[in-house]
């Protein structure tokens, strides 16, 4: 079996199938405050966000704090990349785009930050892949990637309504123990691996479910979100993401 879950077929037919990408990314963007932390403290410069197109942690970085930073990924919508840049008012002179394999892939420069959302749930060699991140990553520099948690409920919702987009990811990545693990035998430093955010669900087909699924699971995400304002707790069953950072 190959190391990846999707192929670039998939990936092309997959943002080809996306609406409404090209908006303006917010200030308070999903992970900002860590992200927002690890570069005060590190007094970091440049940062690589890898597998990320269309480039919305890059534009982020660039955008709100004053990165020089680049995308990398495997396929690359040339389209859809000057739209969304269009929306965040850049250019393409303003993010620098590698469009290449990371598998087969030698970086020309190394960055003070490594980054990557969403990418390493979908291969089936997690080690693997989180090692093809340190290629890029210089020495004392900042390892971040987040996944999604599809351990819990959100991962319920998946299994039951979108198999499909589920089959295209590796559960067995997502835990928080054994990611800090790799990442310690890789020598990586500073390790931190934990559950983060409030409840949340979401479904890539979600235009597709009835009225009364789309009904349900609003219900769902309303009492999710008023349990953990009640309890506010970070967990297996509840939270939406992973988080790993380190330090090479």
């Amino acid at each position: 079996m190959g190391n990846e879950l999707t192929d670039k077929a998939f990936w092309a037919n997959y943002w080809e199938s996306k609406k409404g990408l090209a908006f303006e990314v917010p200030a308070n963007y999903t992970f900002h405050k860590l992200l927002k932390q690890v570069i005060v403290e590190n007094k970091t410069q440049t940062a690589i966000e890898l597998g990320g197109f269309p480039g919305y942690y890059a534009i982020f970085l660039k955008k709100y704090l004053g990165l020089k930073t680049t995308l990398f990924d495997f396929y690359v919508h040339q389209k859809v990349l000057k739209e969304v840049l269009d929306a965040n008012q850049l250019t393409e002179k303003d993010i620098a785009v590698i469009e290449g394999d990371l598998f087969k892939y030698e970086p020309k420069e190394t960055y003070d930050l490594v980054l990557s959302c969403g990418l390493i749930e979908h291969f089936n060699d997690t080690k693997d892949i989180i090692a093809r991140h340190l290629t890029f990553l210089k020495p004392g520099g900042t390892l971040f990637i987040t996944l999604p948690n599809f351990t819990g409920v959100n991962g319920w919702v998946q299994r039951k309504y979108d198999m499909s987009n589920y089959d295209k990811h590796n559960i067995s990545s997502m835990n928080p123990q054994l990611l800090a693990g790799y990442c310690k035998e890789l020598g990586l430093k500073n390790v931190e691996a934990y559950y983060y955010g409030k409840f949340s669900i979401w479904l890539e087909n979600r235009d597709e479910q009835t009225g009364i699924t789309k009904a349900f699971l609003k219900l769902l995400w309303l009492t999710g979100k008023v349990v953990t304002k009640l309890v506010p707790l970070e967990s297996k069953k509840l939270s939406p993401y992973i988080v790993i950072k380190a330090t090479k």
